[in-house]
């Protein structure tokens, strides 16, 4: 099969991995729609207006616009019409038994199945349980159709970046069907990255096995940050000293309040679900998702004693609410999960994250939303870092230390300078490092010699 380079291309939905998905093939040569449900999000993309914060985005879908590569129309039948390839990109949020709720997927197959031309191959980049190709497939009914598994592994803050920069690209398809895999693999033939091609069964589980590895190794090592506080130990020189092992790598080795975001909740719990399912006791997999949990608990925990052990009535400050810093996304945010376990013990919370400009209706209801950090700190027994974000490292501690009650800052990504923290008269704490309350925190010896 020749190259698929100015492939007619349909992507389903328009959220982080759609609308990157599409922005990202239209710059790699190739005719984009993109469809969603939602009109005003079609009218601001059509207008350029990017709809998620994700650096190189807003660029990509004004050049793709511009150049007449890339398109946006409400819903997928207006897409799906005359597409080479249609790529579904829609929601798969976790039901309540934890498995992945596919409603959402086959409506949308169910609409497009007698529109898409013969030839057509449907691909599944949403993440979804294994199986769910060969469902489709069921779905569609038709021996004219192809589909074909084409997981994503995008992070959020980076999804451009790893998009066009790919770790690999990973194809499954029925029986290994060369034709379907390589109609799939070529679009993305500009890029030099390795290609898998396998069945779809083990491209789906790829998808879910690097995110529940990447979940187990955050639950390690935040389980080293906690036993590191028993021993007087630094979690920062422990992991820095594990990073230098190849067999173990630098990534996914920084301690902090839990994981969370989009992926990798739903997707342990949905793995979970997939392998009690299949009769096989995951307890791995179980134990990182209850580390998790107690993760939260402990920062509680923390916050709770800098305050004299007793929350009712007293107010805490809180930096960042999103999951991680360089996006506006608070779904599964442990900052949220931590304020609502503030707040059921009666904590008085206000809080400000730089991507979070006003209250949001559900998500943010337990903190009252500020313009500044200086402002949530002000009146507060305690301030909490409870999201990266590089900014929080130039505030000015003096200006901090005047507006609160108390003297605890809590850093739960250890991302601030315990000196500059502690110079302003203010109690540092961070996750695995040495208690500053009880004695004063050594500085890191650091690197005396580089290899080579």
């Amino acid at each position: 099969m020749g190259s698929t380079s100015g492939a007619k291309v349909a992507v389903i939905g328009a959220g982080y991995v759609g609308l990157t998905t599409a922005a990202c093939l239209s710059s790699l040569g190739h005719q984009v729609v993109c469809a969603d449900i939602d009109q005003e999000k079609v009218d601001a993309l059509r207008r350029g207006e990017a709809t998620i914060r994700e650096p190189g985005i807003c660029e990509l879908v004004v050049d793709g616009l511009a150049s007449g590569r890339l398109d946006f129309v409400l819903g997928a039948s207006a897409a799906a019409a005359g597409a080479d390839i249609v790529i579904l990109c829609v929601a798969t949020p976790m039901s309540v038994t934890g498995a992945a709720d596919l409603t959402t997927l086959e409506s949308v197959v169910t609409e497009v199945r007698d529109l898409l031309p013969t030839g057509c191959v449907v691909v599944n980049k949403s993440t979804v349980p294994v199986g769910t190709a060969a469902r489709v497939a069921h779905l569609i009914d038709r021996a004219d159709v192809a589909v074909v598994s084409n997981p994503e592994f995008l992070r959020e803050g980076f999804a451009v970046h790893d998009f066009l920069n790919p770790d690999r690209i990973v194809v499954g398809s029925a029986d290994r069907d060369p034709v379907s895999a390589r109609r799939v693999a070529d679009l993305y033939e500009k890029l030099d990255t390795a290609v898998l091609v396998t069945d779809s069964a083990s491209a789906e589980m790829i998808k879910y096995a690097s995110n529940c590895y990447l979940a187990t190794r955050l639950s390690f090592v935040n389980t080293v940050a906690e036993l590191c506080e028993y021993l007087d130990a630094n979690v920062d020189d422990v992991t820095a000293g594990m990073g230098y092992d190849a067999r173990i790598g630098k990534s996914f080795l920084r301690p902090g309040p839990g994981w969370g975001g989009s992926c990798l909740p739903k997707d342990t719990f949905a793995l979970l679900h997939i392998a009690e399912s299949a009769g096989s006791d995951f307890a791995l997999l179980r134990a990182a998702i209850e580390t998790n949990l107690k993760q939260q608990e402990l920062v509680v925990d923390k916050v709770r004693k800098a305050v004299g052990g007793n929350l009712a009535g007293t107010r805490i400050g809180l930096l960042g609410l999103t999951f991680k810093a360089g996006t506006d996304d608070l779904r599964d945010s442990p900052a949220l999960a931590i304020a609502a376990r503030l707040a059921a013990e009666g904590a008085d919370l206000s809080g400000y994250d730089p991507s979070v400009h006003a209250p949001v209706a559900g998500v943010t209801d337990n903190v009252r939303v500020t313009g500044t950090a200086y402002h949530a700190a002000k009146g507060a027994a305690a301030v909490v870092l409870l999201t990266e974000w590089p900014e929080f490292r130039a505030l000015d501690w003096s200006r901090i230390a005047d507006r609160l009650d108390g003297r605890a800052v809590i850093d739960t990504r250890n991302l601030l300078d315990p000196v500059a923290v502690a110079r302003a008269g203010l109690s540092y704490q961070g996750i695995g490092r040495p208690d500053s309350t009880r004695k004063p925190l050594p500085r890191t010896v650091g690197m005396v010699r580089q290899a080579g």
